[in-house]
């Protein structure tokens, strides 16, 4: 995919554009007049999010406000004025762009997305709650000792080609089944095929996506009987069967893989030939699933998504949304760079892309890449010759259960073993 350019292109015009303003702006007098914080400039403000303090990055900004001063109160009134779906908008259109011309990664024919959700603790604040909810925390004792503000973020992530589809967030308890069934408007019938662990596995479910003609591949809990006796050795490994709910009868496929522990894990797919789709191949498969588990790493860790900065219910959707937007654009930057990577590889492992590195280039240079009138060729070459600094080696490693870290690990890590990207 040689595209960076266009697609960047596209990214300036409608940060730039009146139309793009009057559709994203939450008041029509908003940014009419000159002011030294614009529409498009809250939008890369946003995006560069920091770990530095707010007023530190704006004396940071002191030649681009044309040699004046913002305070933090100016900042947080202009950022009231512009709505998040502004970044959903933006990171949409780049989707639509990455995928146009079918140039992109597929195993067996598919484009595989993998849906996930995952908790996302809020700021303090009545308003944060109120619209997304809160989960109480015990100590030892099982005694109850407060409460954090929570949502709950549902992502259809293409796990190949490291691209978020489209993002849900939605109430701190809310059913990551009905978040996943709003990803599905996203799904190409003919071409995807979709991955679940197990929380999705409900013949509710597996029914929407079949009467949606919609491919899948589920992980089974243990609960379900004929998935309880492959998994202790009984029966053969692949197994197509009838299962009814609501008065319709469907045919799914069970699917044994063992696992290099030992164990077997029981799958089911719409994938019921044989021939076609060979039990071997579903190992394979459903391992690939971890790359959203990866990108909730990502987020998290590197991108410090929880180190919210600002307090209301907007503030917090803004740097949501604005994370997922800057992952894709750096997963469509980075792409000549892995794929030049990829062809020198000369190790057992290849090399990729540093994640600190290239996440701290494109938000350093995310005013020239988004607002300035420099040649888009210019940045992007600027950008690749510092992706290519301090690669690593692309490790390859089996997926294994995510284990709750005690707080005295989780501490050191932050302290000793955290790298910032900003």
């Amino acid at each position: 995919m040689k595209k960076e350019p266009e697609i960047m292109e596209e990214n300036r015009r409608m940060i730039e554009s009146e139309r793009f303003k009057e559709q994203y702006r939450k008041v029509k007098s908003a940014f009419t007049r000159t002011r030294k914080l614009s529409f498009s400039m809250i939008i890369v403000f946003i995006l560069q999010k920091s770990v530095k303090s707010l007023q530190i990055r704006l004396n940071e900004w002191y030649d681009w406000l044309g040699g004046k001063t913002v305070s933090n109160s100016a900042l947080t009134q202009a950022r009231a004025n512009l709505s998040h779906k502004a970044f959903i908008a933006l990171n949409a259109r780049n989707v639509e762009l990455f995928y146009e011309d079918g140039d992109y990664k597929r195993y067996q024919g598919f484009r595989l997305l993998a849906v996930d959700g995952s908790k996302i603790r809020l700021p303090k604040g009545a308003s944060i709650k109120e619209e997304f909810g809160a989960i109480s925390y015990r100590n030892q004792k099982e005694e109850v000792k407060g409460e954090h503000n929570y949502a709950q973020l549902s992502v259809l992530y293409d796990v190949i080609n490291k691209i978020v589809i489209t993002a849900e967030c939605g109430k701190a308890r809310a059913y990551e089944v009905e978040l996943a069934i709003k990803h599905l408007n996203k799904v190409n019938k003919e071409e995807d095929l979709l991955l679940f662990d197990r929380n999705y596995a409900t013949y509710e479910f597996m029914a929407t996506l079949l009467e949606q003609k919609i491919n899948f591949v589920i992980r089974c809990p243990v609960k379900y009987t004929l998935a309880a006796e492959m998994q202790a050795g009984t029966g053969a490994d692949s197994r197509v069967v009838a299962i009814k709910y609501q008065k319709k009868t469907f045919q799914v496929r069970f699917v044994r893989v063992l696992l290099s522990t030992g164990e077997y894990e029981i799958l089911v797919t719409s994938l019921l030939n044989e021939q076609s789709y060979p039990t071997e191949i579903f190992k394979e498969i459903y391992g690939l699933r971890w790359g959203i588990e990866t990108y909730y790493g990502l987020i998290k860790t590197r991108l410090e998504l929880e180190n919210f900065t600002g307090k209301t219910v907007e503030s917090v959707l803004q740097d949501l949304y604005s994370t997922i937007y800057l992952t894709t654009l750096e997963t469509i930057l980075t792409w000549e760079t892995e794929e030049n990577l990829e062809t020198k590889q000369t190790n057992k492992n290849r090399q990729q892309v540093n994640h600190v590195v290239s996440f701290h280039a494109i938000k350093t240079e995310a005013l020239n890449l988004l607002l300035s009138d420099l040649p888009i060729e210019k940045v992007i070459s600027k950008l690749r010759a510092l992706f290519l600094t301090n690669p690593i080696l692309d490790k390859k490693k089996t997926p294994t259960e995510r284990k709750n870290k005690t707080a005295r690990l989780l501490l050191h890590y932050h302290r000793t073993q955290r790298k910032h990207s900003f």
